[in-house]
């Protein structure tokens, strides 16, 4: 009963964190750096201005409560490797493949949320002059952000399967040792 307890109190958490690093990738893209051209008065050439550097710090606190959800996880569950084996069957086949699944979709959202803040970054400090017609300020392309979201929640998802399937594996195996019986039979 008290593992079951545990287990709600790790999905919470690693719930809570995960939609915390969803709605700082949907900020981060809402704020993301944006360009103005703007005339050097003393050279006579143009160059841009970019404005709020907030994004970045968006995508930085995505990308830390993302890994602090996958880190909670992996620590309770001990990555699998160690702690409790699990007993053979669907469970954990599913654990397994859930477990994969999810690092998968995990190592892409930071990629992807990471990305985006070093990019958006690079923009807010880009200052150069160019004298050139019909040009525009460069800035991180539109949806960035939302692909790292859309992957937080993927990754999300699967990991409250992991770790329901997680904890059904290793319950199961706990029953049927918990009362071990050797049953003989007298010869007559």
């Amino acid at each position: 009963m008290a593992e079951r307890k545990g287990s709600a109190l790790l999905l919470f958490w690693a719930i809570a964190l995960s939609l915390g690093a969803f709605g700082f990738s949907i900020a981060a893209e809402h704020r993301r750096s944006t360009g103005s051209i703007l005339m050097d008065e003393k050279t006579g050439g143009w160059y841009c201005v970019y404005k709020s550097d907030i994004a970045t710090s968006y995508g930085v606190g995505a990308s830390l409560f993302l890994l602090a959800s996958e880190s909670l996880i992996m620590a309770i569950t001990k990555c699998m490797c160690f702690g409790k084996p699990l007993a053979p069957g669907s469970s954990r086949t599913w654990s397994i493949m859930y477990f994969t699944c999810s690092w998968m979709t995990f190592l892409v959202a930071e990629a992807l949320i990471i990305v985006g803040a070093t990019k958006n970054a690079y923009h807010t400090k880009y200052r150069s002059v160019i004298y050139a017609q019909d040009w525009t300020c460069e800035t991180l392309r539109k949806g960035v952000f939302i692909a790292g979201a859309v992957f937080v929640i993927v990754t999300m998802i699967l990991n409250v399967f992991f770790c329901m399937y997680f904890v059904k594996a290793t319950t199961q195996i706990t029953q049927t040792t918990e009362n071990p019986t050797v049953e003989m039979t007298t010869n007559p």
